[in-house]
Formats: structure tokens, sequence, C-alpha cells
């Protein structure tokens, strides 16, 4: 008999995980980052790094191995595979370090992922002793986990997140919004921006050259809005 195929993508996958991690509120998701599908953070700092697949196979293994588990290195405490099936798999998982997440879809169409997220089920969980975990942005990323082509909310983004902002509120920048942003300049300079007329040390948007940072994080941009507004001197 031919298995049912419960997700057509891998972001479905990982959108139905989300969903069904919204009864957790002690823990974040962060979608693609850190070269996880999804990182997920628990209020005293504990994290778990998610690859997702639509079928078990050596590709998923090796993403979410990376090198070495993470022993002595930066990464997870816990690395984990989330597959729709993985019968057979677990023996190899466990082997490598790994947790295998499996969906169990309902009888009203929703999902219970196993195992779960609370501390009885630990014993199955397997401690990957990072030396250190990952960096987690300054914001939780609006993007969908799972995409093939992700738009990553990195640090890098963040920033020029913020001068797409100081250009909006203020209409120009300078190199002064570059450091404090840690952005490098001269990548803007000399792609989308031109000298301020009559504003030495600034610059402004070359006409059509705006990048549309802020248009691929329209959750978050508000929000850096806000921040750079709050501390910007007009």
């Amino acid at each position: 008999m031919k298995r049912e195929v419960l997700f057509a993508t891998e972001v479905d996958l990982c959108a139905a995980f989300l969903d069904w991690l919204k009864r957790h509120e002690d823990w974040t998701a962060y979608a693609e980052t850190e070269g996880w599908d999804i990182l997920l953070a628990h209020i005293d700092g504990t994290q778990i790094g998610i690859q997702a697949k639509l079928k078990f196979n050596m590709k998923v293994l090796e993403q979410a191995v990376e090198s070495g588990l993470g022993y002595q290195a930066t990464g997870p405490d816990y690395r984990a595979v989330l597959v729709p099936d993985g019968q057979g798999s677990m023996e190899i998982c466990n082997a490598l370090g790994l947790t295998l997440i499996r969906p169990r879809r309902h009888w009203d169409k929703g999902y219970e992922f196993n195992p779960g997220l609370d501390d009885r089920c630990w014993e199955r969980w397997h401690f990957s002793n990072p030396t250190k975990r990952h960096p987690l942005p300054r914001h939780v990323p609006d993007v969908a986990a799972g995409s093939s082509a992700p738009s990553q909310l990195t640090k890098w983004k963040i920033g020029a997140l913020e001068i797409c902002a100081v250009l909006e509120l203020r209409g120009h920048v300078t190199r002064e919004d570059f450091r404090r942003a840690g952005v490098d300049h001269r990548r803007w300079v000399e792609t989308w921006l031109q000298p301020a007329d009559g504003i030495p040390g600034a610059w402004v948007w070359k006409d059509g050259k705006n990048p549309g940072f802020q248009n691929q994080h329209q959750v978050v941009y508000p929000k850096v809005l806000d921040e750079v507004r709050a501390r910007l001197v007009i």
C-alpha cells in the first residue's frame, strides 16, 4: 500500500512543527538561523538545532551532524532531524547522537510531534556538549523555515535594515550610521548609494537602486524602524 504523503514541501512540514510548538511557551523558534532549518532556544538558554527533510537520507544526516556533532565547537546543545517518515532510522540517529522527530496526524488534521520537549523526554535527546552556543539574532526571523533559498535574518541583514531605516527616516546616512549598524559602507557606496547634495560625508539612494531589504522582512523591519526612530537625531 502506498504511504500517505503528509506534507508537500519541507516548508509545510516545518510550518506544522512550528504550529505545534506554540503550545510550548518556553521555546522560541528561529527559522533559517546559523545553518539550521529551525533553531530552538529555551528561556534557560538551551538550544536545539533541527534539520528538516521530506525523506530520511544521508543529506539530512550530514546537515545535522556538521563537524563532529558540535564537540569543542559552537553549536546547539541538541541536534535533531525532522522527517515525516523515518522508519528504521532511529538506530542510525541514536548512533550519531541525533534525535529523530516525527509527526503523528490527529483525526482533526492537526499534528503531534515526538519526542516532546518536556523534561520527561530528555533521555531521548543526546547532549552535544558544545563549547559555545549559537549567537541568536536580536529579532526572531520572519522567514519560512525549510525554504530552499531563504532570506536569512543574519546579523548583517539586521544592520542593513537599520541603514534602510535611517535612510527612510532621515533621508541620508553617514559613516557613523554604518559604524553603529556594524555594516561596511563600501559595498553600499559602490552599489546602491551616491553622495548627498549639500551634505558632506553623507549618502542617499541612487535612483532605482534600493535593494529592498525592508521588503524581505515585513514583520521585523517595522520593529527596526521603531528602534531607529527612538534614537535617531534628525
